[in-house]
């Protein structure tokens, strides 16, 4: 479905990310990963990726608070693949506290990596889509981009942010062959989340599962996290033909969270 198309994930090279990458390269499309960790783990992940699904993949460091970085990662990746055919845009920053506690340093990541980020990747990938007349942009926002949460200023304010910015690409490109959405999960397993959960069990020496149950229980109606495969199958769904007439949208993945 996806042969000879290249995906760029960011954020990917564990957890959610990693498991959009996982399913883009089932799909058949050549994969760069991203993220910030040693270079080792970066190709270690590739090597795991491409041994998995049979298809190229390779890892950019790039740290997305760098304009230049970013730059040179999509040029490097089009210079191996040939263009990249596919924007993921997944990576984030977050932090857990009021706001008068955030610094300027914290505020500034995390518009840099959660938004800025995602823009110029899409400004950077965009020439290349509209000569072959094919692209596909998908910006990982949140439940959280639909309301607001205390302790969560920077998430869901860049989350908010991405689908303006998914309507805005998708507006500009509605008469050409590139689609632009995005997709709004629920809370799912993240390395961050599961982290805050054994933090509230310990601080209120319950055993870890009931945390669990007690935080999905005023979240995910389900009653459990969503699984990443299934926010792979979504995003790789919108790069496929058949989701060739959806653009502009914002799809929630979230366990009916957003109907209650």
């Amino acid at each position: 479905m996806l042969a000879g198309k290249c995906a760029l994930i960011t954020g990917s090279t564990a957890g959610l990310g990693y498991a959009i990458a996982e399913s883009l390269a089932q799909a058949g499309a050549s994969v760069v990963l991203n993220g910030l960790c040693a270079p080792g783990e970066g190709e270690a992940a590739a090597a795991r990726l491409a041994q998995a699904t049979g298809c190229a993949a390779i890892f950019d460091g790039a740290d997305l608070r760098d304009v230049a970085a970013i730059e040179r990662m999509v040029a490097q990746a089009a210079a191996r693949f040939g263009a990249v055919d596919i924007v993921v845009n997944n990576a984030v920053v977050r932090h857990f506290k009021p706001i008068q506690a955030f610094s300027k340093a914290e505020w500034d990541a995390s518009l840099a990596v959660n938004l800025s980020a995602a823009f110029h990747c899409v400004r950077l990938a965009l020439p290349r889509m509209l000569e072959r007349n094919w692209g596909r942009i998908v910006n990982i926002s949140s439940i959280y981009g639909a309301r607001g949460a205390e302790h969560r200023v920077d998430y869901v304010t860049s989350k908010t942010a991405l689908l303006g910015l998914t309507r805005a690409i998708a507006a500009e490109t509605a008469k050409t062959g590139v689609t632009c959405n995005a997709v709004a999960p629920g809370t799912v397993p993240s390395p961050a989340i599961l982290d805050r959960i054994a933090a509230i069990a310990e601080a209120q020496n319950i055993p870890v599962e009931k945390a669990e149950q007690d935080y999905l229980a005023t979240r995910n109606p389900t009653g459990r996290f969503i699984a990443p495969e299934n926010v792979g199958a979504l995003v790789t769904f919108l790069c496929s033909p058949a989701a060739a007439d959806i653009t502009g949208a914002t799809l929630p993945i979230d366990g009916g969270w957003q109907a209650v």
